[in-house]
């Protein structure tokens, strides 16, 4: 749920160019998506973006779905396994939570991906990097409800309406930020997210 930054790396002022990794090329895209969605990857204003030659591209993709399916695995990595692995050195539960929803709700209002990917669900490489991001983190969610004390199942459901509220949040920050808290009142306004998901009846 929370981004690590990419950053498309900006041509050497040298006017040299720099041998790209496949990394590098993933990350452009995944820039790009956020800014326009997928229909935004295209080889060459990639190229241009990265001060490079399309021969860069194809050295390492075949061809253009191929760099979206390096896009969607980086953003998988990126934004679940690195954050879950870095989470993990907090040994309380809660802590954990409460860091992952101030963390995640932040991030959401700065990057605009994740919007982009869930408005190009139907796009045929889209649902199954969807369906694996939503299944681990939903996951991890309610692992950190079972550490809790929370049933297994009511740990499941909980995950749910985490990760349900998460992606609710982000919908809006970019379509209605209006509709959210101000910042000032942020902080209040995620206690009493985590509040409702920790009550106990």
């Amino acid at each position: 749920m929370v981004m690590v930054q990419r950053r498309a790396r900006a041509p050497r002022e040298d006017g040299a160019k720099r041998r790209l990794s496949a990394r590098d090329w993933a990350d452009a895209a995944l820039t790009v998506i956020g800014e326009g969605g997928l229909a935004a990857v295209a080889v060459e204003p990639l190229a241009t973006r990265l001060g490079a030659t399309k021969g860069s591209f194809y050295w390492h993709f075949p061809h253009r779905e191929a760099l979206i399916e390096a896009a969607l695995a980086r953003w998988e990595e990126i934004s679940t396994e690195a954050i879950i692995t870095e989470l993990e050195h907090e040994p309380d539960p809660e802590r954990r939570l409460r860091r992952l929803f101030a963390e995640a709700t932040a991030a959401a209002a700065d990057d605009p991906l994740e919007v982009s990917l869930l408005a190009t669900a139907a796009h045929p490489q889209v649902p199954a990097a969807l369906g694996r991001v939503s299944e681990r983190r939903i996951g991890y969610l309610a692992q950190l409800f079972t550490e809790l004390g929370f049933p297994p199942d009511d740990a499941r459901r909980r995950g749910l309406l985490a990760y349900t509220a998460y992606l609710g949040h982000t919908q809006l920050v970019h379509a209605v930020p209006r509709t959210l808290p101000a910042d000032a009142e942020r902080p209040g306004y995620l206690d009493s997210v985590i509040a409702t998901l920790l009550r106990r009846d």
